[in-house]
C-alpha cells in the first residue's frame, strides 16, 4: 500500500476515498480510528489514504482531476482593493 493522499481531517479523506473509489481504484483510510486520542497523538499526518503500489500513478492522476491536488487560495488576496478605515 502507498500512501496517495495526506488529509487534514475526516471529511478531506473521505472525499479522496470516494474520488478513487468512483474512478476504479480500491483505497483505504488509514487512521480513522486514532481521532478519538487526538490528545495524545499529534494533530496532523493521523489520515492517510492508500492505494495499491501499482495503482500509485492513477491515483494521482484521479485526485489531481477532482480537485483535491489543488493548492488551497491564499487567505488575503493582494488582488482586492484596500477598503481604507471602517466602522468600528
Amino acid at each position: 500500500m502507498q500512501v496517495a493522499y495526506r488529509a487534514d481531517n475526516l471529511f478531506d479523506a473521505h472525499l479522496a476515498r470516494h474520488a478513487l473509489e468512483d474512478a476504479g481504484i480500491p483505497a483505504f483510510v488509514f487512521g480513522e480510528s486514532l481521532l478519538g486520542a487526538g490528545g495524545e497523538l499529534p494533530l496532523f499526518g493521523v489520515l492517510r489514504v492508500c492505494v495499491p503500489d501499482v495503482a500509485l500513478p492513477q491515483a494521482r492522476d484521479a485526485l489531481q482531476a477532482s480537485g483535491l491536488l489543488d493548492e488551497p487560495p491564499a487567505p488575503i488576496s493582494k488582488e482586492l482593493p484596500d477598503p481604507g478605515l471602517l466602522p468600528a
